[in-house]
Order: C-alpha cells, then sequence, then structure tokens
C-alpha cells in the first residue's frame, strides 16, 4: 500500500504539466500584444517626440522581460517539478536551464518584478506633470516594497545557505 501511494504522488507531478502548457499560451499571447503595439507604433515613430520614442521603447522592454519571465518559470518550473527537459546537446540550450532551482528561481522571479515595475516607474516619470501626484506615491511604494522584498529573499538565502554544510 505504501508503495502504491508513493508512486502516485511522485506520479501526480505531472498534474503540473498543463499548468506549463498554459503558460507557453500566455507566452504566445504576449508576443501578439508586442507585435500588436509595434505594428501600431512604427508608423508613427516619426511623428513622435523623444520621450513618446523612449516610452514605446520601454513598452516593447517591459513586455520582453515579462516574456523571458515567462520562460524561466516554464524551464525552470518544469525541469524542477515534472520533469527533465531533454534537449541533447543542442547548442541553444541557455546554459541556466537545468541549473535554476527553486530558491535560484525565486530570486529571478522578483529581480524580473523589480526591472518591470522600474520600468513601469520610469515610464511615469517621463510624464511626471501629467501623473496624479497620490498614484505616483503609490507606485514609487509599490517598487520599494518589490525592492525590500527581493533582498530579504536573497539574505534567506544567503542564510539557509550558510547554515547548509554541503556549500
Amino acid at each position: 500500500m505504501e508503495h502504491f501511494l508513493e508512486k502516485l504522488i511522485f506520479r501526480s507531478r505531472w498534474i503540473m504539466a498543463p499548468f506549463y502548457l498554459g503558460l507557453v499560451v500566455s507566452l504566445v499571447m504576449l508576443l501578439v500584444k508586442f507585435c500588436q503595439e509595434l505594428i501600431h507604433l512604427v508608423p508613427h515613430v516619426l511623428e513622435m517626440n523623444e520621450n513618446q520614442t523612449i516610452l514605446m521603447v520601454l513598452s516593447l522592454i517591459d513586455m520582453s522581460l515579462a516574456g523571458n519571465l515567462l520562460l524561466m518559470v516554464i524551464f525552470a518550473g518544469y525541469e524542477n517539478f515534472v520533469s527533465k527537459i531533454d534537449t541533447g546537446d543542442h547548442e541553444d540550450r541557455p546554459d541556466w536551464m537545468g541549473k535554476v532551482d527553486f530558491g535560484g528561481l525565486k530570486l529571478k522571479l522578483i529581480a524580473s518584478i523589480v526591472a518591470i515595475s522600474g520600468i513601469h516607474l520610469l515610464k511615469a516619470f517621463m510624464n511626471v506633470e501629467s501623473q496624479d501626484k497620490e498614484n505616483l506615491a503609490w507606485m514609487v511604494g509599490i517598487h520599494m516594497a518589490f525592492v525590500v522584498s527581493g533582498v530579504l529573499l536573497a539574505l534567506m538565502d544567503r542564510i539557509v545557505e550558510g547554515q547548509n554544510p554541503h556549500h
């Protein structure tokens, strides 16, 4: 009975696979929005001033960072919780693939969130005269909460590593 239960629990990790497939669909949706933004903005680039152009580029960078974040979660999550991804000796296999553990994934996740939040904050500061000051204060506060959370997560991981005799 115990052996059967353990096999069942071990095999239950495959329940996570549809979640990662859903994230792949989300990546495709993000690509569609990226292309839509690009197609919408490119014809108007000559009409835009410098600030508008920078805001456009920041929006594209923002979506690119979100895509990178999704890809990291898909790869690292699948490899950590479901199964190893067999790419053989493919030359394009990312160096970090298969090496990011749950702790590393947490840190990469919060770093990406801080970067995305920073871009949103920069976009708001580019139009600071048209921003509601209370809204801007909230954005800064939320960004700082992300930054502090990231630092605390990194400190916690460092403390845990220091207590682990294998490191």
